[in-house]
């Protein structure tokens, strides 16, 4: 397998980055909130700040493992009316605005019910580059798997603080993308300081594969940005997003972006060995 393959359309958005001397910015929000127009707009201010890579949540009913932010959000995007059909028309305008990589996180759920193999092939058709799905291990993956190699797809699977280190073998091997470190053990949420967790974790990773390490949960701010840019290969920003969305449009997700974006740029780093 060669490089470019392993790291599919977001580990490569990354690796940019990185050879730019950076760490990449990953910005999240969910599809249909406020509305889907109100969403969409947010997404493309997440381009225009700065965002290397576009992490696009299907809302879902029984969110577990995110956060009271992101749960109401998505319990709004839900009461709206936004379904998956409408999360795939997002990701394809998106895609026509942007040649940012757009993954959805999403809960396994959901795309059983929508059928995995036509998910896949429709996800790919509109331009999608792969999914997250925090509550689905590759032991338990094969379906995902052989749907997202046969399109082409990103696999970003999840590792913790708690992983073994045969469990992060694991499941960096079966990665395409990055492979996606939680800081902290718990739901999702901005928090005053990322877990002391995350640069062990991400050395841990690292000690295991050559893909890109992107770390998430309780980064808000640029200077929070920049110390986990540090030592991860990208840096993953959710409820704080979320946040500025709700209380601020579209400006409020360009303005936080563009303070991300000009966090991971404080210490210059040298590009990725590999």
């Amino acid at each position: 397998m060669s490089e470019l393959v392993a790291l599919g359309k977001a580990g490569a958005a990354i690796r940019t980055a990185n050879d730019a001397g950076r760490a990449a910015v990953i910005g999240y929000l969910p599809a249909g909130f406020p509305t889907y127009d109100g969403a969409l707009d947010g997404l493309k201010a997440l381009v225009d700040g700065g965002a290397d890579v576009i992490e696009l949540g299907l809302p879902y009913s029984d969110p577990v493992m995110d956060g009271v932010t992101i749960q109401r959000a998505t319990e709004i995007a839900l009461a709206g009316g936004v379904r998956t059909r409408d999360v795939l028309s997002t990701v394809e305008k998106l895609a026509a605005y942007s040649d940012v990589p757009v993954l959805v996180m999403t809960y396994w759920n959901p795309i059983e019910r929508y059928g995995v193999d036509r998910f896949a092939a429709d996800f790919a058709g509109v331009g999608g580059a792969g999914l997250i799905t925090p509550d689905l291990i590759p032991d338990e993956g094969a379906e995902w798997i052989a749907a997202a190699d046969k399109n082409e797809l990103d696999k970003v699977f999840l590792v913790s603080p708690s992983s073994t280190d045969a469990r992060i073998a694991m499941t960096t091997a079966a990665c395409r993308g990055f492979v996606y470190a939680t800081a902290v053990m718990g739901v999702t949420g901005a928090r005053d300081k990322p877990s002391e967790l995350a640069a062990p974790l991400v050395a841990r990773v690292k000690a295991a594969t050559e893909l890109p390490v992107g770390v998430g949960l309780g980064i808000s701010n640029g200077d929070q940005a920049a110390g986990v840019a540090a030592f991860a290969d990208a840096v993953i920003v959710g409820a704080a997003l979320v946040r500025a969305l709700g209380d601020g449009g579209a400006a409020g997700v360009r303005a936080l972006t563009e303070d991300l974006a000009e966090g991971v740029r404080r210490e210059p780093r040298a590009p990725a060995e590999r």
